[in-house]
């Protein structure tokens, strides 16, 4: 489909001050507003328990499955406001979430775990073969691992699959949540190596809630930094790459000793 520069880089996904309560008592998201653009690879960063799970899954619908529910503003995919939409319904519509933790059916191969990726899109059987080899050209690991089960195969491998399982579905947005978890950083180059790829040929669009701030913006266009369920800072990932705040508390650079980003500059969307 060509570089995502020249693809229509219109707004495909909108969120607009969107609340979470969990158990009807924990406020885990206080008025979170983004946007992922068509082509674009957006970064969530944030430290453990920022809320970075709790957007992605606002998003693609499985907050129900954790007594969780957005209490306040809007999720809009593709001009469609999607807040009730089931999740299989967001699927066939192209939007798709990769769970942290990879999740791999561990008693079937890794192939069978492939196509199972393509059940809620309802591929007929004369596409999935296409797809199939779309995957094992971006996962070329996976090709040579198929008839293996998917339980024998490292970490790396598994989140490969699981990536490839989402991709099955054929998305045009991808909720990519901690693929560096447990990885190697060989391994994890590698994996936001072909997230870059799949973005580059096939548009494809990620947003990528990670830990890893020093990768997660060399790969990313923007990027959004949340703390205890609030968005404090974005800009386009070189930008805040750049700035010594974000150096600081996020990549591990300087000597200033702060303990938080909110405690050095405050965003306008965390201000209410």
């Amino acid at each position: 489909m060509g570089n995502p520069e020249s693809l229509d880089a219109a707004v495909m996904l909108e969120v607009r001050g969107i609340e979470v309560l969990y158990d009807s008592a924990i406020l885990a998201l206080r008025g979170v507003s983004l946007d992922v653009h068509g082509s674009r690879i957006v970064s969530l960063l944030g430290a453990n328990g920022a809320g970075k799970t709790t957007t992605l899954k606002a998003i693609s619908g499985l907050l129900q499955a954790e007594r969780g529910a957005i209490v306040s503003g809007t999720v809009t995919y593709r001009d469609r406001r999607i807040n009730e939409a089931p999740p299989a319904e967001l699927v066939s519509a192209g939007l798709v979430q990769v769970l942290e933790g990879r999740h791999c059916f561990s008693q079937l191969t890794v192939e069978e775990n492939l196509l199972s990726g393509a059940l809620l899109r309802r591929l007929a059987r004369t596409a999935q073969q296409p797809a199939l080899e779309r995957i094992y050209h971006y996962f070329p690991r996976l090709a040579s691992l198929r008839r293996k089960a998917a339980g024998y195969t490292s970490g790396g491998e598994q989140q490969m699959v699981a990536i490839g399982r989402a991709l099955m579905s054929q998305p045009k947005l991808v909720l990519l949540d901690e693929p560096s978890m447990g990885l190697g950083p060989q391994m994890v180059e590698e994996i936001f190596e072909i997230v870059r790829e799949l973005n580059r040929q096939d548009g494809v669009s990620f947003l990528l809630a990670e830990q890893n701030a020093t990768m997660a913006l060399r790969y990313a266009h923007h990027g959004y930094i949340l703390e205890n369920g609030k968005v404090v800072a974005d800009g386009s990932a070189q930008s805040l790459s750049a700035r010594a705040d974000v150096q600081q508390f996020y990549l591990g650079v300087g000597d200033q000793g702060r303990k938080s980003f909110r405690g050095v500059r405050y965003h306008p969307a965390a201000a209410t």
